[in-house]
């Protein structure tokens, strides 16, 4: 047994791991703890590192959701086991947040949840992207092509098996061919104040209905170069969640309530672009799941068929733009 999960059995905590971290949950509370490991996007390799990140990863989110992140706590090794929130002898860092009832997230209220919801939740990213800091270099033509070019790239070896090649030629050129006709929009949106520091992965499982209020949680922490970008490009990832799940009616109250608060007049020649974009990406990262090895068969088959759904979507997004 590892002294995480010695740890976890001491505290009566449940363990999930993801690719990146532990997350130990206890009836009220949740321990973050990094693994570490390089990704090369992603380095959680050193303590000093783990340490930084679960800072940053406080700082970033408390933007949003300033109740449910409660600190960093330290964690001691003690006679060859794990003590958290103890500092006489620390080996690791943990996120320590509220736990936040599952009840609570969009993504599992999504059949109760109403479009006033939507509109509520819209204002809460609105006036966040309006506070949050810009970041104007990231808003240039090239850093979004850099991108979409890695996309297509990344998705070649799929072509056939999740995104048919009809739709792989359709979107490669239909968003290259978006750049070289909507060029000066890039850069009238850096000029707008449009390119911020936004959260990164606005999901229906990040977002959560709590008595204190509206929680948005789980920003990227770990590449500032995922947060950074246009505005829609951040909103939009929730919409484009709620229409992959058949919810168009609520995603369309969401996108209407942000383009009135914010009077972006460009809303919507940009959406359908960075909504294609999501959902291409949406698209690769569950196509790479066909290559771990560690997955089940019949995992891999639901890896497949979401990829293949988000990929039709994407193909939708582009005859839009």
């Amino acid at each position: 047994m590892s002294k995480v999960e010695k740890l976890a059995k001491k505290l009566g905590a449940q363990i999930i791991q993801t690719h990146a971290s532990w997350v130990l949950l206890l009836s009220d509370i949740v321990y973050k703890i990094k693994k570490p490991v390089n990704f090369g996007f992603l380095d959680y390799s050193t303590l000093e590192k783990r340490k930084e990140m679960c800072y940053k990863e406080v700082e970033l989110n408390r933007r949003l959701c300033s109740w449910i992140y409660l600190g960093v706590v330290p964690i001691s090794e003690i006679n060859g086991e794990w003590e958290i929130e103890n500092d006489t002898n620390v080996v690791e860092y943990a996120v320590k947040m509220r736990r936040i009832p599952d009840e609570a997230l969009l993504s599992n209220r999504l059949d109760k949840a109403t479009t006033d919801d939507l509109r509520k939740v819209a204002r809460v990213v609105a006036d966040f992207h309006q506070r949050a800091k810009r970041v104007d270099e990231f808003g240039k033509i090239e850093v979004m092509k850099f991108n979409t070019d890695e996309n297509f790239e990344q998705t070649k070896k799929y072509v056939g098996i999740t995104i048919s090649p009809e739709d792989y030629e359709y979107i490669k050129q239909k968003t290259n061919r978006f750049y070289e006709e909507r060029a000066e929009l890039f850069d009238k949106r850096i000029k707008e104040g449009r390119i911020r520091d936004g959260h990164g992965d606005i999901r229906t499982e990040h977002v959560a209905f709590l008595p204190e209020g509206i929680c948005i949680f789980d920003c990227i922490e770990f590449n500032d170069r995922f947060r950074y970008g246009d505005v829609l490009n951040d909103m939009c990832f929730l919409s484009m969640e709620l229409e992959y799940f058949g919810k168009e009616e609520l995603a369309s109250a969401y996108e209407e309530e942000y383009k009135s608060y914010t009077m972006d007049e460009d809303f919507n020649v940009m959406l359908p672009f960075f909504k294609c974009y999501r959902a291409y990406v949406r698209g690769k990262v569950n196509s790479f799941l066909l290559d771990d090895p560690n997955l089940p068969k019949e995992e891999k088959e639901k890896a497949k068929e979401r990829a293949q759904r988000f990929f039709k979507l994407a193909r939708r997004y582009a005859e839009q733009f």
